[in-house]
């Protein structure tokens, strides 16, 4: 396919450029990708291209929002409101039913609760929108697992539990306080909830065009409707959850559920990830450096995550990026969704960075693209180098 990539390249980032197009060249289908690069605050690149697609283009980006909600949580730890330590139960007592009274804040955040998803006839779509009813069907229900003693990835519920914490304790939601503290004073283009106003920017999400072989594959990588899996991917509800019918939803987009429906583009999220970790247009990082490491680091090493079967899967409330990206400094701080989507903020580097997809990649569900690699190597080397 052709590709001529827009956008701005600052002076020594010349070769993220080359490694973007030599990317989107590659493709068998169109992508729709945006990248945007921040170092040490200042934005040094800001890339795109696709049909449809410029800088200012809004769409789905999955369990980014994961990262957007735990920085809210990050900044009440900082603030002295939550104990990571501390029984989330004593937040939130409905949650101590069936065993779940011992499980701490942080051990939630590190997905260790075994509330993937309601084994009892799953979730629609629409529920999957509203964090609150999430939080108060799962309040009582019996974890798969005993808390506390394995992780797995709670796809599109760990929002809604973390953020039922921060309600209990600041009488407002995680969407509240992102958009307070967060997003309407960096003046960000990530949202969770996307505001009417803002429709036309928004692209719809596209689906994975497989070959027959990948087609084959996923086929064979498909789960049970009652595995562990498939609740918490949703494949047990009436309807089982399509994933880019959940991001194309508008009760999705409007209501922005802290899992996994943010909407935005690649300016925001790395945006986003700049001022947790930088000085931006005069800003101090919203983060102290002892703040973002409690939050960096590996948190789950050894065994397998009962839901993807990945290793080395959490930090606390984001996932751990140095074990697929050994360049990145051990506190990387960020999280992928569902397209092939990544954000993060390397304190060790300076680097806030932002790649977005319209187009699911394969292989698809879950994680970052596989085209991440070769463009963190290449930005990493580039601010090495600066």
């Amino acid at each position: 396919m052709a590709f001529d990539v827009h956008g701005t390249v600052a002076e020594g980032f010349e070769g993220v450029r080359e490694e973007f197009a030599a990317h989107l060249a590659g493709e068998r289908d169109d992508p729709g990708a945006q990248l945007v690069v921040y170092r040490h605050g200042r934005r040094v690149l800001d890339l795109w291209d696709g049909d449809g697609i410029d800088g200012a283009s809004l769409t789905s980006l999955y369990s980014i929002a994961k990262g957007a909600a735990h920085l809210v949580v990050a900044l009440l730890v900082q603030d002295g409101l939550l104990d990571l330590d501390r029984e989330v139960a004593a937040y939130w007592p409905e949650f101590a039913a069936e065993g779940k009274d011992r499980l701490t804040l942080r051990e939630l955040l590190e997905h260790r609760a075994g509330l993937v998803g309601d084994p009892e006839g799953g979730f629609r779509v629409e529920e999957l929108a509203d964090d609150r009813l999430i939080a108060a069907r799962l309040a009582g229900r019996k974890p798969l697992w005993e808390p506390g003693s394995a992780y797995g990835y709670h796809a599109f519920v760990i929002g809604a539990l973390t953020g039922e914490v921060v309600r209990r304790v600041t009488g407002k939601s995680i969407q509240e306080l992102y958009e307070e503290r967060i997003r309407a004073p960096y003046g960000l283009d990530y949202h969770l909830g996307l505001p009417a106003e803002l429709e036309p920017r928004w692209v719809e999400v596209q689906p994975l065009l497989p070959t027959a072989e990948e087609a084959a594959l996923l086929a064979q990588r498909a789960a049970s409707a009652d595995s562990i899996r498939g609740i918490a991917f949703g494949l047990n509800a009436p309807e089982p959850i399509d994933l880019v019918a959940f991001g194309n939803h508008p009760r999705v987009k409007a209501l922005g559920p802290a899992s996994s429906g943010g909407v935005g583009n690649a300016r925001g999220v790395a945006g986003l990830y700049a001022a947790a970790i930088s000085t931006v247009d005069g800003r101090p990082p919203l983060l102290t450096p002892e703040t973002a490491a409690l939050f960096g680091g590996l948190r789950t090493p050894g065994g397998p995550d009962l839901v993807t079967g990945s290793t080395d899967h959490f930090a606390v409330g984001f996932e751990y990026l140095a074990g697929r990206y050994p360049l990145l400094g051990d506190d990387a701080i960020g999280h992928s969704g569902a397209t092939g989507s990544l954000g993060f903020a390397d304190p060790a580097s300076g680097v806030a960075y932002g790649y977005t997809r319209r187009r699911f990649s394969f292989p698809s569900g879950h994680g970052a693209a596989l085209e991440n690699g070769r463009l963190i190597g290449s930005v990493l080397r580039a601010a090495a180098g600066h």
